[in-house]
């Protein structure tokens, strides 16, 4: 059915990148509209547009920062899961989420792997939208680190199913089925857990705080 659109490798033929440029672009288009639909003056401004596109831009080209990389996919990238969880933290879930879905065009085509739709699913487009649920937690003391960790768990948990459900199939034959269940979580959450801590004990920094906190006082001004 994608035979157009996938290799026989599970990369992107041609098609496949300018659908998914195309589908990056709506995405975002619509995240931020959700941006102008969360604010307070429920419209968008030409500085949620700024703050959005520039989260993503930072999320994108940090991602590219790899302290350290998987052997079957993931890294340990310079923080770049914070930004996005920034602009939920600053906007709201339902931006967050959005940016998020957006962004996660921009990780497919970055890194592109088909085995199955559901798995381009769990792997990239609810991975990456799931970093908004930090947006829940917003108002909370502490918001911004409590909706960080709720966010790489639950980016993980997409993670762990789509490997649990896919990428376990292409495991050797002799790998010990009673591990089939626990192998994709520990694979997953070593990385983004890694990350996590590191960009926590960043932003337990006090001049990042603060330099945080300004920002934040400019995009919701």
């Amino acid at each position: 059915m994608f035979e157009f659109l996938v290799t026989a490798e599970g990369g992107l033929t041609g098609a496949g990148y300018i659908v998914c440029i195309a589908a990056g672009i709506v995405l975002f288009a619509l995240a931020l509209l959700f941006a102008g639909k969360s604010s307070e003056k429920r419209k968008i401004s030409t500085k949620q547009l700024v703050f959005c596109g520039i989260a993503m831009a930072l999320a994108f080209v940090t991602s590219y920062i790899k302290i350290f990389e998987m052997p079957w996919g993931g890294s340990v990238t310079l923080c770049s899961m914070l930004f996005i969880v920034l602009i939920a933290n600053w906007y709201g879930a339902k931006t967050g989420i959005s940016v998020g879905l957006a962004y996660s065009i921009l990780q497919f085509i970055q890194e592109p792997f088909v085995l199955s739709f559901f798995q381009v699913c769990c792997d990239y487009f609810l991975a990456f939208a799931a970093l908004g649920i930090a947006g829940f937690f917003a108002k909370n003391s502490h918001g911004l680190i409590k909706g960080y960790v709720a966010a790489v768990l639950a980016r993980g948990a997409f993670h762990a199913l789509g490997g649990y459900l896919y990428w376990m199939n292409y495991m050797p034959e002799n790998f010990p089925q009673s591990l089939k269940s626990i192998y994709p979580i520990a694979y997953n959450y070593s990385f983004l857990l890694a990350e996590g801590l590191i960009t926590i004990v960043i932003l337990s920094i006090p001049a990042v705080t603060k330099a945080l906190n300004q920002v934040k006082r400019m995009a919701l001004s």
